[in-house]
């Protein structure tokens, strides 16, 4: 396992793109509905408690955060989407804003989505499926939560979402994950390894 991730640190927020750090590297984003473990995932890892913050109220990122783990690599923690009780023209200013990062972010080289393994494949999971197979982005979707059902039925769950999946054009891959139990964590490291170029750089 790459001890990289361990050494993420929190870099900068932006309410918008040009206020974003330079746009250079390599960035993964992480998507997500506002109460799907997006904070939670990118915390285990990071193998760091605190480094996204979570919240009891979803909803609570609002901003593009972005976190460093050398020179040339980046995690960005896209706003939660969906869920967040707050007003309609605030809505539309996030979806603006992620919009902005997703069409025009050159750094960024792939996508990990993040869904409740109870509630997968909502309207904003497909919106963001039907992005990264315009873009020819990688998306790599974590089913998260998984220790809240039983083993069998998280796997149907997988193998459901596979299906549905199966007419996406775009290279997609999908896992189980439980922060809770710090389980599926090296297989997204062996994608993000991937993604990053660690494999060929070391």
């Amino acid at each position: 396992m790459n001890s990289l991730y361990h050494k993420a640190r929190f870099l900068s927020s932006a309410s918008r793109l040009d206020q974003a750090p330079e746009d250079k590297g390599m960035e993964i984003a992480f998507a997500g509905r506002s109460n799907a473990g997006k904070s939670s995932a990118i915390n285990t890892l990071t193998q760091q408690s605190s480094l996204a913050r979570i919240s009891k109220t979803p909803g609570r990122t609002q901003l593009l955060n972005f976190f460093e783990l050398d020179e040339q690599r980046k995690f960005v923690d896209l706003p939660g989407y969906g869920y967040a009780k707050v007003p309609l023209n605030v809505k539309q200013q996030w979806q603006k804003m992620m919009e902005s990062y997703l069409q025009h972010r050159n750094a960024l080289c792939g996508i990990v989505l993040v869904m409740d393994v109870r509630h997968p494949l909502t309207d904003f999971d497909w919106q963001m499926i039907d992005w990264c197979e315009q873009s020819n982005l990688p998306l790599h979707i974590l089913l998260t939560k998984a220790d809240k059902l039983k083993f069998g039925a998280a796997k149907n769950t997988l193998l459901q979402v596979q299906r549905d999946l199966g007419e996406a054009n775009t290279v997609i891959t999908l896992q189980l994950f439980s922060s809770l139990k710090k389980k599926g964590v090296d297989d997204i490291h062996q994608i993000l390894d991937g993604w990053f170029q660690l494999n060929e750089n070391g």
